[in-house]
């Protein structure tokens, strides 16, 4: 019988914190800050800014007449989902794998809540520079990116396997 390995299920706790801080912000958001109305953070840089998101990042199909709630909830489940057997599958210690899994799998769920609750995601991190604006993200939006970040680079610097040397 082989010795079991301890898989990286545990690091879902990391995907269990980055939604209760990205639930716990949006109500703060939601009973704080006024709608649509820039509130300085960082002057010339950084604002609260309470506003919502029908679509996807950078409002994609924000204006599809509803049937995308869907889409994106069932596509963002379907996601965690393969992320989740994929933590299955990695070793515990491997956090290079882990810790981005973990990060996009709580994004991607504090969002789903959002547009289950709300039929919308709240948005209300706004940085800017002079007049350039980047789209208002929220907590689980950053963790997706960071996570996604952390895929992409960690599978591009991972050592490649060697094939095996012919006898």
């Amino acid at each position: 019988m082989a010795p079991v390995r301890p898989n990286a299920l545990p690091w879902l706790l990391l995907s269990a914190a980055v939604i209760v801080l990205d639930q716990l912000t949006k109500w703060w958001v939601l009973t704080s800050l006024p709608e649509y109305t820039a509130i300085p953070v960082i002057e010339g840089f950084w604002n609260w800014y309470r506003t919502y998101n029908t679509g996807a990042a950078f409002s994609f199909l924000s204006d599809a007449g509803g049937w995308q709630k869907y889409v994106f909830v069932v596509l963002a489940v379907a996601i965690s989902g393969l992320l989740g057997w994929w933590l299955a599958q990695t070793r515990r210690s491997d956090w290079k794998s882990a810790l981005p899994y973990s990060l996009v799998i709580g994004g991607a769920l504090g969002n789903v809540i959002d547009r289950l609750l709300h039929g919308h995601v709240v948005d209300f991190i706004q940085w800017h520079w002079q007049d350039h604006y980047w789209p208002a993200f929220n907590i689980a939006d950053s963790a997706i990116v960071v996570g996604a970040v952390g895929i992409a680079l960690f599978g591009l610097l991972a050592p490649k396997p060697q094939p095996a040397a012919s006898k």
